[in-house]
């Protein structure tokens, strides 16, 4: 089975951008976006042989999650059931046969850490969310997580110690819930890969020189680490300022 992950940025604009031709041509069984910044039926996605599931924010033009899956899920919902979360179109999990699936945009600190506080309410929730599932049935989760774990996953980690995705305070939860039974599917098969991001500002010629972060992630049950085939940053990919990233897992 192959899964692919984006952040695309607003999902009409990068519909200009290649993005229908991109999912076309990797032909993955789930396609799951975030920050689509819109409400369902203010485009149409016309991706056929697709289910389509949307989750939007309140707020228009803001935030928001799809999922595009060939198979037809046991059941869709939307949220983590918690209203003070749920406003933002931020979470959609789709239940298989063998596992669920969430897809996640993570908020953001925000400049100065100013939403810092919620963000770890926000953590503590999702990884609490995620454990419930799986006493049910193993959970693939993939998004923007909107954090740096280590050093390694960012190019200049020293003068971004206390900035919003690679403060202390958010590379421990993202720890947290790796020391919780989540597997990182990319280390996992390259432990030690350095230069290899998922984000790039648009400032500064930042994917030019590859001053990227890694803030992407397929996270898997550690039930699943025998499944686990591949994991890959496409980042020859463009038309956001994220690039999609890869996972194949034979379940």
């Amino acid at each position: 089975m192959k899964l692919i992950s984006w952040n695309v940025n607003g999902i009409r604009a990068v519909m200009g951008k290649g993005f229908l031709e991109f999912a076309h041509n990797q032909d993955a069984d789930i396609l799951c976006v975030q920050e689509t910044k819109m409400q369902e039926g203010q485009a149409e996605v016309p991706l056929k042989n697709y289910h389509q599931y949307w989750c939007s924010a309140e707020r228009k033009g803001y935030s928001g999650t799809a999922v595009f899956s060939k198979e037809e899920p046991i059941s869709v919902s939307y949220g983590i059931g918690i209203d003070e979360h749920d406003r933002e179109g931020r979470v959609i999990t789709a239940e298989y046969d063998g596992f669920y699936l969430v897809n996640v945009y993570v908020p953001n600190s925000q400049d100065g850490l100013k939403r810092l506080d919620y963000r770890m309410k926000w953590e503590d929730d999702f990884l609490a969310y995620l454990k419930k599932l799986e006493e049910f049935k193993p959970v693939i989760a993939c998004g923007d997580f909107n954090v740096a774990h280590k050093e390694i996953d960012l190019k200049n980690p020293k003068t971004n110690r206390k900035n919003a995705g690679f403060s202390d305070e958010e590379r421990g939860k993202m720890t947290q819930l790796q020391e919780a039974g989540f597997t990182d599917t990319f280390r996992y098969f390259y432990p030690d890969k350095e230069g290899i991001y998922s984000w790039w500002s648009y400032r500064f010629n930042a994917r030019k020189n590859n001053a990227g972060w890694r803030i992407d992630y397929f996270l898997t049950s550690k039930s699943l680490d025998d499944k686990l085939k591949k994991a890959e940053i496409l980042t020859d990919v463009y038309g956001s300022d994220h690039c999609p990233v890869l996972l194949e897992i034979e379940i």
